[in-house]
């Protein structure tokens, strides 16, 4: 079994194996979403109780996800690209008012997701340990489409770049939402399932699924450096 074969919705039972994708130098970007401070913040469970308490163990799991599997395998993505030559981009969401007027309408209803980041505080910024180099494009966003709210689209096509390689969080979100924008402008997407995470490991298993074959090719970290082209020696 492999990227061909595994995470098919019902659409695609029976159809025949995709090709593998020729990424090549100077038109494959790697663009990391999300990954941000807020999002790996964690309360002292010895100060909470009742529904707050649960909800800690019920995060549990992500924040392990993110430690364990998906930091690690984007720090790999990370080096790579850079070993190659390879263009690394990041997103990330951060209002440009401190008061967050600026924020799209899904950023602002009530709940998990309305969150006030104001781009210069520490909270907004990328986690160190997948920190941007001074040269690396970083694009900050009041939607979820990394594409929708930015000049993404224009940089990638000025840059020449016809595959884009998405990671980070969320799976079920910001990522599903600029896979599909990337896909309607019609950039070659592929997204790897070890490198991103949702807040429950079902919703990220299911929206794979949607993605894979229609938006996006799915597959593995290792199954992506298999097929990166190596530096060009001169």
């Amino acid at each position: 079994m492999g990227w061909k074969t595994e995470r098919r919705s019902f659409y695609y039972h029976g159809a025949p194996e995709p090709d593998d994708p020729v990424l090549e130098e100077g038109k494959v970007a790697l663009l990391v979403i999300d990954v941000q401070n807020t999002y790996l913040e964690r309360p002292d469970p010895a100060t909470l109780s009742g529904d707050e308490l649960a909800r800690y163990h019920a995060w549990t799991p992500f924040h392990e996800r993110m430690h364990t599997t998906v930091i690690p395998n984007n720090r790999t993505l990370i080096d790579s690209f850079r070993a190659r030559g390879l263009d690394v981009l990041f997103a990330r969401i951060a209002c440009l008012k401190p008061d967050g007027r600026d924020r799209s309408l899904s950023q602002k209803k009530p709940g998990w997701n309305n969150l006030l980041l104001p781009k210069d505080e520490w909270a907004s910024q990328i986690v160190p340990q997948l920190a941007p180099l001074d040269d690396e494009i970083v694009v900050t966003k009041t939607t979820d489409s990394a594409l929708t709210g930015t000049n993404l689209r224009l940089v990638l096509a000025n840059m020449g770049i016809a595959h884009v390689v998405c990671t980070g969080i969320f799976t079920d979100q910001c990522v599903s939402s600029t896979v599909r924008s990337l896909a309607d402008e019609s950039f070659d997407v592929i997204v790897l399932d070890d490198a991103c995470a949702a807040g429950h490991h079902d919703l990220h298993v299911s929206e794979l699924e949607r993605l894979h074959m229609i938006y996006a090719n799915v597959m593995n970290t290792d199954e992506l450096l298999a097929l990166l082209p190596e530096r060009n020696a001169g």
